[in-house]
């Protein structure tokens, strides 16, 4: 079983309101447009970590059996507040958990089901896809790491666990520039939603 984390509850200062809520196009807002593709991987579930304005960004969760939310009271401590709140929620059979934040939402399916595949024939701790060199979204973490995770103190970086010498990560190149393609601005959430239309 794979889990997914979407990290969906920051206050997204430099954006002016929550990313999570930023229109693709008429039709759906950012958060939509992910479920829609997550939906559709060979994920088994999607659990998306709401906080600030946490009701009205609840209010856009896809009505599917994969998808549930969950609040992180504690979600102006930044993103691993959110991830560990998202892992203590997460099936507890779960093998795998593919961690994406709400403002990566170029990153293909197809993607997301070879990083997948790969995780279950590699027996690695960390998957990170990369983009001609680059590191990017979604990283593919081992259960094995949970609780190294939820011991993190909300103002460490989830990615010191990456740097640590008895965790064994892969690198795992694709052509889908998605894995590198995010948005901090209006301005470049303008050109990522030309890519997506």
């Amino acid at each position: 079983m794979i889990s997914c984390i979407v990290l969906a509850a920051g206050h997204s200062s430099r954006f002016g309101s929550p990313k999570a809520l930023a229109r693709i196009d008429d039709q759906q807002t950012v958060l939509e447009y992910l479920q829609k593709k997550l939906v559709q991987t060979h994920l088994d579930e999607v659990c998306v970590v709401l906080g600030a304005q946490h009701e009205q960004v609840k209010s856009f969760l896809l009505n599917h059996k994969k998808v549930k939310s969950v609040y992180n009271k504690d979600h102006n401590f930044g993103q691993t507040s959110s991830f560990k709140t998202g892992l203590q929620h997460i099936n507890p059979q779960a093998e795998g958990v593919l961690l994406l934040p709400v403002d990566c939402p170029c990153v293909t399916v197809a993607t997301i089901d070879k990083l997948i595949d790969a995780f279950q024939k590699d027996n690695v701790d960390i998957l990170i896809p990369t983009y001609k060199n680059r590191k990017g979204h979604p990283p593919l973490f081992s259960a094995r790491l949970k609780q190294n995770f939820l011991d993190l103190d909300h103002s460490m970086g989830i990615n010191g666990i990456a740097h640590r010498k008895d965790v064994a990560v892969n690198l795992v190149p694709f052509e889908d520039e998605g894995v590198v393609q995010t948005f901090n601005t209006p301005e470049e959430f303008l050109a990522l939603r030309e890519l997506l239309a």
